[in-house]
């Protein structure tokens, strides 16, 4: 299917498809695989048996064991990423805690009941018995003092021995903090320091919510931001409310770093920006409601019904390759096609099915090309395997409906088949369907693998032959039939069509008259180079010079914009920008570039790609770098590696939403003046943008399928092969 409406990006006014002088490779290649620092998420399961718990605070102690504070008792993590009611002690299992805490430095678990405080650390000497149902929150200082408060007063303890009752504040209070040794008490309107057996004032203000600590530095949470004062209370940085989500409920200075959280998700500042963690990619649900941090730097996410942990582990791009492709070879493979999966029950992992789309050929031209470009590095024969057995389904499609020389989108099995249940025909064999409405995606997919195959995997007579007579089978039938892709019901399809008066139809400034041409022209190129036949070169440059299709190809990308008033069966086009244009052109610009008749036409098609490619920059999209790399020589390299290194490895399509955020710029919705719809100034980082394959936008904000869906993977791992073929990595 060719069109569908995506939140799209804008050259952003860039001096608009100005050729520079072209760049020099970078210095710096090829980049080494180093190990960076990778952000994974765990949700943890919840024991059925408390699945109505209601999740409070969440601590750390100094065995790096994890405990929360629940309705339902102290819960604490389990291997296998399970939380449940802690049993440990017989004597405490059937008592429900008010509050816990640990100890300043020793990381000593304490726990708070109705008539007593306790630790079962110092061979469980410390116990303070107090006066029932007085005191709702306590702390420990590393000098074994224990201050605990409620709503009627607070007493301060040194281990079990009470030392003196402590008047409150004015104020309710918000959270009791303790570092290096002192005591603060935090209400909405002020912060205040034990000193002695008195609280002094230190900050009084409005809407204070959370208190972090960093050496003489305190950052100060509040309803609308955060700013910075010292232990005396002066301010040290202004207010900065230019947050994701100003509404601060929580605040944790972990390895010199600031995190927050909040009832949408969590962030850290790192530089000048942030970092945002949030639901449905990171978290159980949006709202955090407590923070810790663990031995190891990873951070615990507490939600009101679960534990989520953030863990940064070492990764390679080369180790998270193979992982991908691990997983894609065991749960993304349908008859060779390389595929998205979905999950019946989103709930359950286990629940995988392989269905097929609109566009099986398209997407595993992507995992096809990644194997070629892995066997060009590696010449493992693995790598070879692997291309042929995805080959197969391609030739398959042409073979399976007996319309000779025209392919089909997919098959499957009789009585199974899922998208646009209208497009779809039996075979002669009664056992298996076919799809047609065949489209120029699916074209783009069979040009870019058969010239992948011939230029590094196709190595004896027979292997070169065979993907000779695929391409001449494909484009003797778009001849014959007028530059036309002729359905079972012998009209053109939708989307199928190169004939000229359907390209010139288009206006100049619409990018599928640039499109089309290059596709024409690209065809004929490689069935010239891989079959001899005269033909080719003749109707390539028939239509380069009677059609103007060369022209067309040459339409500078400054001058596409919004076009209104033309309509295609129905269908208005022009007036928005199509990224899956975008991924139909890169991947057959390799293809043209490549294959190209003579010198002179590659040096034409160089400055095309290069012009393209402007536009695409702030997309920062490691595979059209790359590609452009591989042909116009250009590369952003730097954007390059960070794509790489940030695609996630789970690559489930959750709900992702940041049009909420108060820290990023956003551009105008002006079909006119932003016609690709780039949302902001700046784009934010792979992990926080939602899951998407190369015809997205990569300036989409918000979107996603609520975790119902896995991309194969192929999506990273035909940027990485084709950066390693480059040698912009090793």
């Amino acid at each position: 299917m060719k069109r569908y409406p995506y939140i799209l990006i804008l050259g952003i006014l860039l001096t608009a498809g100005c050729r520079q002088q072209r760049q020099q490779p970078p210095a710096g290649m090829p980049v080494a695989d180093t190990p960076y620092k990778a952000a994974y998420a765990v949700k943890y399961t919840v024991n059925p048996k408390w699945a109505d718990a209601r999740l409070r605070k969440v601590v750390v102690d100094g065995n790096n064991s994890v405990f929360i504070l629940t309705d339902k008792g102290v819960f604490r993590d389990f291997p296998g990423d399970i939380i449940s009611k802690d049993l440990t002690y017989a004597s405490l299992a059937d008592k429900t805690a008010i509050d816990l805490c640990v100890q300043e430095e020793t990381g000593y678990l304490y726990y708070l009941y109705s008539d007593r405080f306790l630790t079962n650390s110092h061979a469980g000497s410390i116990c303070g018995h107090l006066t029932p149902d007085v005191y709702t929150a306590f702390a420990v200082n590393a000098g074994d003092d224990v201050l605990l408060v409620g709503d009627a007063g607070g007493a301060l303890f040194r281990r079990s021995e009470k030392l003196a009752d402590i008047p409150l504040p004015g104020g309710k209070l918000v959270r009791l903090y303790v570092y290096g040794k002192t005591f603060w008490y935090l209400t909405a309107g002020a912060l205040y320091r034990l000193e002695g057996r008195e609280w002094k004032t230190v900050y009084e203000g409005e809407g204070l919510t959370a208190l972090a600590f960093s050496g003489d530095d305190i950052a100060v949470g509040t309803s609308d931001g955060y700013f910075m004062i010292d232990h005396s209370g002066r301010i040290t940085a202004e207010k900065n409310n230019r947050l994701p989500v100003p509404a601060i409920n929580g605040l944790l200075a972990v390895d010199g770093r600031y995190w927050f959280s909040s009832d949408d998700g969590a962030y850290v500042k790192c530089g000048d920006g942030y970092r945002y963690y949030a639901w449905q990619r990171w978290l159980n649900r949006k709202e955090v409601v407590d923070m810790a941090a663990g031995r190891d730097g990873e951070l615990y996410l507490l939600t009101p019904t679960g534990l989520n942990k953030l863990a940064f582990r070492d990764e390679t791009l080369s180790g998270k390759a193979a992982s991908i492709q691990d997983d894609l070879r065991k749960y993304h493979l349908r008859y060779g096609f390389s595929m998205e999966s979905r999950l019946v029950d989103p709930a359950d992992p286990t629940s995988i099915q392989l269905v097929d789309s609109d566009n099986d050929g398209l997407w595993t031209s992507f995992y096809l090309g990644s194997q070629a470009f892995r066997y060009a590095v590696t010449g493992d024969p693995e790598a070879k395997r692997y291309v042929w057995e995805s080959f197969e389904p391609f030739e398959r499609l042409i073979a399976i409906h007996g319309i000779k020389g025209f392919s089909g989108r997919t098959f499957e099995r009789t009585g199974y088949y899922v998208s646009d249940p209208r497009a779809w025909r039996p075979s002669p064999d009664p056992d298996w369907y076919w799809k047609g409405t065949t489209s120029t995606d699916e074209f783009v997919g069979y040009l870019f693998v058969a010239a992948v195959i011939d230029q590094f995997v196709a190595e004896t007579q027979e292997e070169k032959k065979r993907v000779a007579g695929y391409v001449d089978a494909i484009m003797t039938h778009i001849i014959t039939n007028d530059y036309y892709f002729i359905d079972y019901d012998g009209l053109p399809t939708l989307w199928g069509r190169w004939n000229p008066e359907y390209v010139n139809a288009f206006a100049p400034t619409q990018f599928d008259r640039r499109l089309n041409s290059a596709l024409t022209i690209t065809g004929l190129q490689l069935a010239y180079a891989l079959t001899g036949k005269e033909i080719y070169l003749t109707e390539a440059y028939r239509m380069m010079k009677e059609h103007g299709y060369l022209e067309n190809m040459k339409i500078p990308m400054k001058n596409i914009r919004y076009t209104t008033g033309f309509q295609h069966q129905g269908i208005t086009m022009g007036e928005d920008w199509n990224h899956s244009d975008d991924e139909m052109a890169f991947l057959t610009y390799w293809v043209m570039y490549h294959y190209a008749f003579d010198e002179a036409l590659k040096k034409e098609y160089a400055a095309m790609i290069a012009d393209h490619w402007e536009i695409e920059r702030p997309e920062q999209n490691a595979l059209w770098n790359l590609l452009t790399y591989g042909t116009a020589g250009d590369i952003d390299l730097e954007p390059t590696i960070r794509y790489l290194r940030e695609f996630p490895v789970d690559r489930r399509r959750y709900t992702v939403r940041n049009s909420h955020r108060k820290d990023l710029a956003f551009l105008p919705e002006d079909v006119h003046t932003n016609f690709r719809a780039q949302t902001t100034t700046e784009l934010i980082p792979k992990g926080e943008r939602p899951m998407n394959r190369h015809n997205a936008n990569e300036f989409a904000i918000d979107g996603g399928r609520g975790g119902e869906t896995c991309l194969a993977g192929d999506e990273y791992l035909l940027p990485y092969w084709l950066a390693r073929y480059l040698k912009v990595i090793e």
